[in-house]
């Protein structure tokens, strides 16, 4: 059976035979720079403003990698003319692509001395998998602000989207014991509003879209798409200081995130938001984005996680 492919540090096989080694950064110390594009009809979306992101954040924390801008996207469509093959028409691919710190010199010993300082690059694809959000876009998610706080910017500048997130799981598992379908909305430690382990954040308030500062926050892709959509039907868009009051008292919540763009939130801390229904500005903003893409993004995800679930039936 034909299997995806990936490249690792120079080569690409079967994702089967492409093994990250123990001693590597990014398992030892969490020490990774990443980021996830996704396809639309097979179709990478802002591959370069997300291989831009990634340079950025290399050049901060000075990884030295051997690609360029241009060869790293070439072989993103390299892996994903072929993978894309390996999946129905009307489903989709994420993209992860991640470079860690290269070889740990106190495990590897001897043998890691000649990659202790050279980057390990990987790049891989998965489908995406639908059946994560295929419900939320009716129904709206739940955020959780929970006691673990977001790191502050005097420890990891949030511009650089990397991999140590330890913080993220344990407040997730937070969220989770208030709602098992819940996802942890992170403050910081002035009580401010930041972002979700996976998605930047937005609430709707007497028409103007306002989303959490820059310094707090990791500046989204998405993020923009959404900026530039709420411009074409001429809706405010700002940063700012949010605290959960304001959350309880916007007219509408949501958040947005590469692999399924924009979702509606309803509730925080077991409170409704707004009416506790999808309100009408994120409603506008998803079907300019569906023209944008050339697809209706949640019936994709609806209808791809019911035949996801058929197909892991019949597996059974």
């Amino acid at each position: 059976m034909p299997e995806p492919l990936a490249y690792l540090n120079g080569r690409i096989s079967p994702v089967s035979q492409t093994l990250l080694p123990i001693s590597d950064m990014g398992v030892v110390m969490g020490a990774s720079i990443t980021e996830m594009a996704r396809t639309f009809r097979h179709e990478c979306f802002r591959l370069s403003e997300h291989i831009e992101r990634l340079f950025r954040s290399l050049k901060h924390v000075g990884f030295d990698v051997d690609l360029t801008r241009e060869s790293l996207r070439d072989l993103v469509l390299e892996l994903l003319e072929h993978n894309a093959r390996l999946i129905p028409a009307n489903h989709d691919l994420g993209v992860s692509m991640f470079i860690t710190a290269g070889t740990s010199p106190l495990y590897a010993g001897f043998e890691g001395r000649a990659t202790c300082k050279k980057p390990t690059v990987c790049v891989h694809t998965f489908p995406l998998p639908f059946e994560l959000w295929a419900e939320k876009y009716t129904l709206g998610q739940h955020v959780v602000t929970p006691s673990i706080r977001h790191l502050p910017p005097e420890c990891l500048d949030p511009k650089i989207k990397a991999r140590s997130r330890m913080h993220w799981y344990l407040a997730d598992e937070q969220a989770r014991m208030v709602d098992p379908h819940a996802i942890a909305l992170l403050l910081d430690r002035q009580d401010n509003i930041t972002e979700t382990s996976t998605a930047n954040f937005f609430i709707v308030r007497s028409g103007t879209i306002l989303t959490p500062c820059a310094r707090n926050t990791l500046q989204g892709i998405s993020q923009l798409v959404v900026a530039e959509l709420a411009e074409q039907i001429e809706v405010r868009f700002e940063h700012q200081d949010l605290q959960t009051y304001d959350v309880i008292n916007a007219d509408e919540a949501f958040t947005s995130s590469t692999p399924y763009c924009m979702l509606p939130v309803t509730r925080i801390n077991q409170r409704r938001i707004g009416d506790g229904r999808v309100g009408p500005v994120y409603s506008e903003l998803l079907k300019l984005w569906n023209r944008l893409v050339g697809l209706n993004i949640a019936e994709q995800m609806q209808t791809g996680a019911a035949e996801r679930q058929a197909e892991f039936e019949a597996l059974k």
